[in-house]
């Protein structure tokens, strides 16, 4: 498949602008990262409680790798027949009392969205926890014109009264402990709204409780709001949402506007596709049996919830992303956070050292495809992992995710990031990495000559104690953080044809 959607235009790479185009490589967040001690402690004692439940959640289910595959052929086919399935999906929204957008990119979304909030004549939205509306900086863009929004799920509220950055997909502040969101609740709610009480402690039910009382009036004020989807039902046009506080439910149903912006990627044919996922996603993700709050809701009716539905169909990156063969396979992603768990990457660096809004293994494959690899961050993205492939045991819908980041690997050293001439894909010349595009060529010349390779690995034999325990130069980097493999006191070659007498060699 092309990857390009009938009647629709290919989009470049957008620009991202939740998080700094001039964030760190990776290797250098992480360093820094691994230096505060709270932060790993924060770390480790959330994705550890996740993942043991998490396990015995999925134990519970004796037929779990029959839904695993399931989720992935579902995923895999909606992927390739796409361009089918959004035409349905306008089709069925618009059938149902809702106004269909697209969007391109980033800029093109928070624009339509600001042009939306502003014909209403507000000047306040309500939001319900989004991935895409982070992934295109929807909060920043709304402030430049005027507009405030207000997170309504509590992590995003911690991290939006905390002036940060979410840190997690299903935990956006997981790097925070009971003490710091007391702190920032006291110091940041009456700027906001409501104000903390007065004495508030650190025990979960009081900053709970604290949560609700200033996010309450935000709910019974606000005409406007702003959702994402976790699942778009195609042959109905249903949008999905599942969380577990039930605020999002008060953002779905209260406000006069319900305007939703939701990647292509998140469609499924039919509600019989969506029970899968409705039983693989929670427990994946907050290890429960099913979601506390799923919320569906089609187009518009009378006298219940919104008078006006939005939907905002949003590329930003990914039509490139479905013409990669191997790379498409992270736009099965249902965002349950699993492999963040499990990575010992993850758990040790944090969040924020992926300069994304996508994190840990699955945004070290996602975010280089939606924004390309021409920044450091995200040349580097590929690299964050040992991999050592506990991501995709875990993932409920089998992506690859160590293939897919070799693969990135691959096109960072051979050609960079993926541009479009015309109907064409092509590989724009990678700038650096000429010193490892060498080694692999030399590599590639020497696998070729048998006689060259052997000449090389008898010279390497006999001259190893004289090889350094570190290399020099460009390889330098390379060898700080790993050992030297020994060169053995004779090739294999030799040791076979000195104890088969020559049998079997091949030269």
């Amino acid at each position: 498949m092309s990857g390009t959607f009938v009647g629709m235009p290919v989009f470049p790479p957008p620009a991202h602008p939740a998080f700094p185009p001039a964030h760190p490589a990776f290797p250098e967040a992480a360093h820094e990262a691994v230096r505060d001690t709270r932060l790993r402690a924060n770390l480790k004692h959330a994705t550890h409680t996740i993942r043991a439940k998490r396990a015995g959640a999925v134990a519970e289910v004796s037929d779990w790798a029959e839904l695993r595959e399931a989720g992935r052929a579902i995923k895999d086919h909606t992927l390739r027949h796409l361009d089918q399935y959004l035409v349905q999906v306008e089709e069925s929204v618009t059938a149902a009392g809702g106004t269909v957008h697209w969007a391109a990119d980033a800029d093109e979304a928070n624009r339509i969205v600001a042009d939306l909030v502003r014909a209403t004549g507000e000047s306040e939205v309500v939001k319900v926890k989004s991935m895409a509306t982070q992934e295109i900086g929807l909060n920043e863009a709304l402030e430049a014109e005027g507009i405030r929004a207000y997170e309504t799920d509590l992590a995003e509220l911690i991290v939006q009264l905390g002036h940060d950055r979410p840190s997690h997909i299903l935990v956006p502040a997981i790097h925070r402990n009971r003490g710091e969101i007391r702190d920032i609740f006291r110091k940041e709610m009456a700027a906001w709204g409501r104000p903390a009480p007065e004495g508030l402690t650190d025990t979960p039910a009081e900053l709970a409780e604290a949560a609700r009382l200033h996010l309450r009036e935000k709910f019974l004020r606000a005409k406007v709001g702003i959702s994402g989807a976790n699942f778009i039902v195609a042959d109905t046009g249903t949008m999905v949402v599942v969380e577990s506080e039930g605020n999002g439910r008060m953002c779905l149903t209260l406000p006069e506007t319900l305007i939703s912006v939701v990647g292509i990627e998140k469609i499924v044919p039919t509600w019989r596709d969506l029970e899968v996922f409705l039983q693989t996603l929670p427990r994946s993700s907050t290890a429960e049996r099913m979601n506390p709050y799923t919320s569906t809701w089609t187009g518009t009716t009378d006298g219940d919830g919104p008078s006006t539905f939005h939907l905002v169909l949003l590329d930003n990156g990914r039509t490139d992303t479905l013409a990669d063969e191997v790379g498409r396979q992270a736009l099965r992603c249902i965002r349950c956070s699993a492999c963040l768990n499990v990575c010992p990457v993850y758990e040790r660096a944090g969040g924020h050292a992926y300069g994304s809004v996508y994190p840990g293994p699955i945004g070290a494959i996602l975010s280089p495809q939606l924004r390309g690899t021409g920044s450091e961050i995200d040349a580097s993205l590929p690299y964050a992992s040992s991999l050592c492939g506990a991501c995709y045991e875990v993932c409920p819908v089998a992506i690859d995710i160590p293939e897919v980041l070799v693969h990135l690997r691959e096109r960072v050293v051979q050609g960079g990031e993926v541009t479009r001439q015309g109907n064409k894909v092509v590989l724009k010349p990678a700038k650096g990495h000429g010193a490892e595009r060498t080694a692999m060529r030399a590599a590639r010349w020497a696998f070729g000559r048998p006689a060259a390779l052997r000449t090389g690995q008898r010279l390497a034999s006999r001259t190893r104690k004289l090889h350094p325990r570190s290399l020099p130069g460009p390889g330098k980097a390379w060898s700080d953080s790993r050992d030297l493999p020994p060169v053995p006191a004779e090739p294999f070659r030799d040791w076979w044809q000195r104890t088969n007498g020559g049998k079997g060699d091949t030269k």
